[in-house]
């Protein structure tokens, strides 16, 4: 999800094909086409000009009914609710990580297999990438990141993972799930309890938050094509 503004202008996108495996965009304003997946415009008046990530939460349906009970719903298009059980099950094989890159993507970095479905951070022009079937094993990663403590979460029941710089009133912060579902956690340093998202609840820094990072859920094929210098997050 990014901001639909360049150089102070107000976009409006609409697709505009597929370019090496990976969604290009249109903008009615300039006719620049942008690529997806580095946010850049590859053509047009813009060209060389990047849009910027817009904050978001990759969550389930119980999970932001949870955070948002009055949240209001996007009513599908007439026919589109028909389809969605098939595009479910699309979403649901794409997630299994078998399969090949689409025919024409040129870059292969067979550190993973092309459909890993990973969870990439660019921290300061440094980035990393997190295969989803490692983190619903730890749940809780603290790593350095672009010379910044970093902290990743996962709560896998309902798969939603946020990542927060590791740091609240000056101090650097460790932290471990407090429960098995990692929906509240406790760092090392001064034993506060804190939020999935980044909210001290109890303890010594009790009202404290953590700046959030932004997280961009994506297939290996197509992060790897557009950070080459990734690098990739085992569990030790």
């Amino acid at each position: 999800m990014f901001r639909a503004q360049a150089k102070d202008k107000a976009l409006y996108f609409e697709n505009a094909g597929v370019v090496g495996g990976n969604e290009v965009f249109k903008d009615r304003e300039t006719g620049s086409r942008w690529q997806q997946s580095s946010l850049e415009a590859i053509s047009g008046p813009l060209r060389g000009t990047r849009l910027s990530l817009y904050p978001f939460l990759l969550t389930n349906w119980e999970e932001w009914r949870r955070l948002h009970p009055d949240t209001v719903v996007l009513k599908p298009l007439p026919g589109y609710a028909d389809r969605m059980a098939v595009k479910n099950e699309q979403i649901r094989q794409g997630l299994s990580g078998e399969g090949a890159a689409p025919s024409d993507v040129t870059y292969h970095d067979d550190r993973l297999k092309p459909k890993t479905m990973v969870l990439g951070l660019d921290v300061d022009g440094a980035s990393r990438a997190f295969p989803l079937t490692s983190l619903r094993t730890v749940k809780v990663v603290n790593e350095p990141l672009g010379g910044k403590p970093v902290v990743i979460v996962h709560q896998p029941q309902s798969d939603t993972t946020t990542a927060f710089v590791a740091r609240a009133r000056g101090k650097t912060l460790t932290f471990a799930a407090a429960n098995d579902k990692a929906t509240e956690l406790r760092d090392t340093e001064t034993g506060s309890r804190w939020t999935a998202y980044g909210e001290c609840t109890a303890g010594a820094l009790k009202g404290a938050t953590l700046e959030p990072l932004i997280l961009e859920p994506e297939y290996w094929f197509a992060w790897s094509e557009f950070h080459r210098d990734t690098t990739i997050y085992a569990p030790r």
